[in-house]
């Protein structure tokens, strides 16, 4: 099912889909590791699988080179889960290496799974990537 594109972005942005995180799933590179945090939480949203993919790095715990198991992987993580909202609570910015501290809203067969999350994200070859995350109790 394709996304609307005049809705709301599923980032909490208030601007609509077209105007905030689709221009990151159509090829610009997210500027922060904030937008991409934001670009990818829509991107499960939306079931953007190529750009989660492409936006993880390579050391990633769930970075896998069999490209078509880790596409079914996340679909299925797609299709089981209701990704309905996004908060961010820290921001740490450096040039190579930054952090974002966030909430996010899940629900799996009507069940609130929501967790914190504090991520890493490194900048390669000029690209933010998302690195690891840590679990952080509510």
């Amino acid at each position: 099912m394709a996304y609307n594109e005049h809705a709301a972005c599923p980032c909490g942005s208030k601007k609509s889909y077209k105007n905030c995180c689709k221009i990151f799933h159509e090829g610009k590179y997210p500027q922060t590791a904030v937008e991409l945090m934001k670009s990818r939480f829509s991107a499960f949203v939306v079931g953007n699988i190529d750009y989660i993919i492409s936006t993880t790095h390579e050391d990633n715990i769930e970075y896998s080179e069999n490209k078509s198991k880790w596409r079914e992987d996340l679909q299925n993580v797609i299709s089981s889960n209701d990704f309905y909202s996004l908060e961010i609570l820290d921001f740490i910015d450096g040039k190579e290496e930054s952090y974002v501290t966030f909430k996010v809203g899940i629900k799996q067969r009507g069940l609130d799974v929501s967790f914190t999350e504090k991520s890493k994200f490194l900048k390669i070859d000029g690209k933010w990537l998302y690195r690891s995350g840590e679990f952080l109790d509510d």
